[in-house]
């Protein structure tokens, strides 16, 4: 009879659409880019779509395809879009319901908590700082130059080895098929919140262990395993 699996010691979270509903910035700034260069605007709702795989490929999806397929164009429009929403990170953005308090009782508990996001590193240390202040995460680490971003789990191993715990010691958390298949690959428990910005019918479908409806229903699946 194989062994039951260990309790979770370590709760690894993705940032954007499961810590904190920035879709409002991240698209306002989007179009605002798209309005200076020249290009189609989108409804906000299409960059659920457009992010989740780093600021790169936010921009490029957002571009039309021919501006994306140029190198020059995709650039300038990177550097646009980063001086942007550099500005605007938190005109409307806010912690999802019961977060915050979810959080203080994930620590209470003795859980260890981190952020692992594809977001710029330096936004999201200063997103976890200024939306979650009350909370002490051990680790924050976003997207860096030489670490493969998300799905490859090696910010999830790095995190993993900063708090001397194990892989299947921890679970990660998260909103879309990225953050389901970062999971996966590091060998940690799959955590699919269906308030974010993709739905359970992704998270389903990409390997999600636990689905979780609000952050009291996250803070009782972690704690009872």
């Amino acid at each position: 009879m194989p062994s039951p699996p260990p309790p979770i010691r370590a709760a690894i979270f993705d940032l954007d659409g499961t810590l904190i509903d920035s879709l409002g910035d991240i698209a306002a700034s989007g179009n605002r880019m798209l309005e200076q260069l020249g290009y189609p605007t989108h409804p906000a709702a299409a960059y659920a779509q457009f992010i989740g795989d780093g600021v790169t490929m936010l921009v490029e999806r957002a571009l039309p395809p021919d501006a994306a397929a140029d190198s020059t164009a995709a650039a300038e429009a990177l550097d646009l879009y980063r001086e942007i929403y550099s500005n605007a990170w938190a005109d409307l953005t806010i912690p999802y319901p019961g977060i915050p308090e979810a959080l203080t009782t994930l620590a209470t508990a003795g859980t260890e908590l981190a952020v692992l996001s594809n977001k710029p590193h330096d936004l999201t240390v200063q997103c976890a700082a200024h939306f979650l202040p009350e909370t002490n995460f051990g680790i924050v680490l976003g997207q860096r130059d030489g670490v493969p971003k998300k799905p490859d789990p090696a910010g999830a191993f790095e995190i993993a080895n900063k708090f001397g715990l194990q892989p299947n010691e921890c679970a990660y958390i998260g909103d879309s098929d990225v953050d389901m298949h970062t999971a996966k690959a590091a060998g940690m428990l799959a955590v699919g919140v269906e308030w974010g910005i993709r739905g359970a019918e992704e998270l389903a479908a990409n390997g999600a262990e636990v689905l979780v409806a609000d952050a009291t229903a996250m803070v009782s699946a972690l704690l009872k395993r």
